[in-house]
């Protein structure tokens, strides 16, 4: 099986570089990891850093949003699996090769994750929270709340020559549509590990209420489009403690240490 990695990023070059240091610390190297720069700065220090992995860099000299930067980068994969991975989001070892083996049996496979808060210290993201993030994957609870973290899913390429690429037209919620389309034609197995390390901050200005508005319309666009009935915009992490979603909690392997990626890159930095 030959696995490429798709990553986008934009202006993230000190997370990107502890996802790079994941990658290399796998048990199983994927075959290529295509990355997208959407028009942020330079990342090409990192290419050189870690030279032993298959990077193809993609330059884009315009910002096109994330959804349409992804499916640039899936257009350039040559490999038969794809593994999607944000940049600011990092897999324990063994992700990869447990993903793989999963995927022998299914089309389209996920894993649990954690999901990590963290403070930065001389360019180095220190975990500050940890929340294990795992449900069941019933299809009909799926479509009320999707819990599928794309970055870390693996899935066969031959899916997009059936279901077409990634929506940007519903943008926010790209995965969520990306999910339902397969779940149609395909086998989809959640692996039930806790093998990704989920970035997510609850502070900022993502709850703003233009945001809100934002987000809405393209909520209500997503239900359209699979006939979800209403659909809740409330705080994720409110979401979370109401008992549907209690009532959808699975069990999963804990497998990440909790100690920081160290990245070349800082290491270079500092040495």
């Amino acid at each position: 099986m030959k696995i490429s990695i798709v990553i986008v990023t934009y202006n993230r070059l000190h997370a990107l570089a502890e996802l790079l240091e994941s990658i290399s610390r796998q048990t199983l190297k994927p075959f290529e990891i295509v990355i997208v720069n959407d028009a942020g700065e330079s990342v090409q220090e990192l290419i050189e850093l870690y030279h032993e992995l298959p990077i193809q860099l993609i330059e884009l000299k315009e910002n096109v949003k994330h959804v349409r930067a992804r499916n640039i980068a899936v257009s350039k994969t040559s490999g038969d699996a794809i593994m999607l991975a944000d940049d600011d989001d990092y897999f324990t070892t063994g992700h990869i090769e447990r993903m793989a083996a999963a995927l022998r049996e299914y089309d389209f496979v996920y894993s649990d994750v954690e999901i990590v808060s963290f403070n930065t210290t001389d360019h180095t993201r220190i975990p500050t929270s940890r929340r294990l993030f795992a449900y069941n994957d019933d299809l009909e609870e799926m479509r009320r709340f999707s819990t599928y973290v794309p970055s870390g899913s693996l899935y066969k390429k031959e899916i997009h020559e059936q279901i077409g690429m990634f929506d940007p037209d519903i943008h926010n919620y790209w995965d969520w549509d990306f999910f339902l389309r397969v779940a149609k034609s395909f086998k989809i197995k959640r692996v039930p590990v806790a093998s990704v390390i989920y970035a997510f901050s609850n502070t900022g200005n993502h709850q703003s209420s233009q945001l809100n508005e934002k987000r809405q319309h393209y909520l209500n666009k997503l239900s359209a489009k699979h006939q979800l009935g209403e659909l809740s915009t409330k705080n994720f992490f409110v979401l979370l403690e109401e008992p549907e979603m209690k009532n959808r909690e699975a069990e999963s392997e804990v497998v990440w240490d909790g100690k920081p990626m160290h990245s070349r890159l800082v290491k270079r930095t500092f040495s």
